[in-house]
């Protein structure tokens, strides 16, 4: 599989095509459609204005002073008040906030602050031709709806490619993954170029460990991860899939490599993503889990994909369910599965077993004893 990471690619290509004519319009300022508070002109990720969630404002004004006061105490609560930071991350981080949080989560800020001047050293080296190659073509396809990201050469692709450019030379040995665009184009919807790169570092190596690396072998065992939890969580979904054939990395390799932003209503990421980079991968199968437990999680819906190609089809979510667009209800229904820490641990260990006497009964070599935030 040396090149898997060149077969996989995004299904962005059409949403940069479907965005033409209004990303056009936008940038010259004849939009007909006025941005959402997200910054989305259209798209599946367009939030509209009468139907969203809005918090009351002395409630989200209460959630910003205790965010405050966390920043002002960091290493205390996380060591001493960690169940409270989650709590408090699963409610919603205040969006205000919501930059500075991410990056006091995954100890960004930190490593920042522990390598001034590196990001700016990483711009002036020249890097890798294909790498930039590779890049460059992508740009386009990065939430093209976006008003940052409208214009070819517009600072929004500019600083997208600076960021991506630079993890290549961060790390040489995995180089660059498409799959690593749309999160670092996330990042920088909330915050400067720079802080953008070193919260990409810290996702690409402390919680999707490996995931971007030649082979894409984390997340292969990722996928059967999933597969095994669902035997848990939804037995007669497993049973389907199973006689089906449906292998978990047709359907699940977007949703954990791109951290669902190609997935979900934006107000759903922005959720997902809070818990993420406090609890880590766990949140990604809970909720990987749940979206298949409402796509086909009864005997009806099972009935209604006989055949691989439905199910597939059902799986890869092209029409989101209904149940899926709300925010609370995902985040409420995705912890409440029955589902443990260490089910996950277990599971996780028995597919590294299983990986390894498969690949020492074939004479291979493989380094599967990452590391990863759970």
């Amino acid at each position: 599989m040396a090149n898997a990471r060149s077969d996989y690619e995004l299904d962005g290509k059409d949403d940069a095509d479907s965005s033409h004519n209004v990303g056009k319009s936008a940038a010259n300022g004849f939009s007909p459609v006025q941005a959402d508070r997200y910054g989305f002109f259209g798209g599946n990720q367009y939030t509209d204005p009468n139907e969203e969630r809005r918090i009351p404002s002395e409630v989200l004004r209460k959630r910003e002073l205790k965010w405050l006061d966390m920043f002002e105490n960091w290493e205390k609560w996380m060591s001493k008040r960690f169940k409270k930071v989650k709590d408090r991350c699963r409610k919603g981080i205040p969006p205000a906030l919501r930059a500075r949080a991410w990056q006091y989560l995954c100890g960004s800020k930190f490593q920042m602050d522990h390598n001034k001047g590196k990001f700016e050293e990483y711009l002036q080296s020249p890097g890798d031709p294909k790498n930039n190659d590779d890049i460059t073509k992508d740009l386009h396809r990065q939430f093209p709806n976006h008003e940052m990201f409208l214009s070819k050469g517009g600072h929004g692709q500019m600083d997208l490619f600076n960021v991506l450019k630079a993890y290549t030379i961060h790390n040489p040995h995995d180089g660059y993954c498409q799959a690593q665009a749309p999160i670092a184009a996330v990042l920088l919807m909330h915050m400067p170029a720079e802080q953008a790169f070193w919260c990409l570092v810290a996702i690409c190596e402390k919680y999707l460990t490996s995931y971007y690396s030649p082979g894409l072998e984390a997340i292969q065992i990722d996928g059967e991860v999933l597969f095994g939890l669902l035997k848990k969580t939804s037995p007669a979904l497993y049973k389907h899939l199973k006689k089906q054939h449906v292998e978990p990395i047709m359907y699940m390799t977007e949703w954990f490599m791109c951290i669902f932003t190609r997935n979900l209503p934006w107000s759903c990421v922005l959720r997902l993503w809070d818990m993420f980079l406090c609890e880590g991968v766990k949140v990604l199968f809970r909720v990987a889990l749940f979206m298949m437990k409402t796509a086909l999680g009864t005997p009806e819906k099972l009935s209604e994909c006989p055949s691989f190609h439905e199910t597939l089809e059902k799986l890869r979510m092209r029409q989101l369910p209904s149940e899926l667009q709300d925010e609370e209800f995902l985040v409420k229904e995705s912890l409440r599965l029955n589902l443990t820490e260490r089910d996950m641990e277990k599971e996780h260990q028995k597919q590294v077993a299983r990986r390894k006497t498969a690949t020492k009964e074939k004479g291979g070599k493989g380094d599967l004893s990452r590391k990863k935030k759970t």
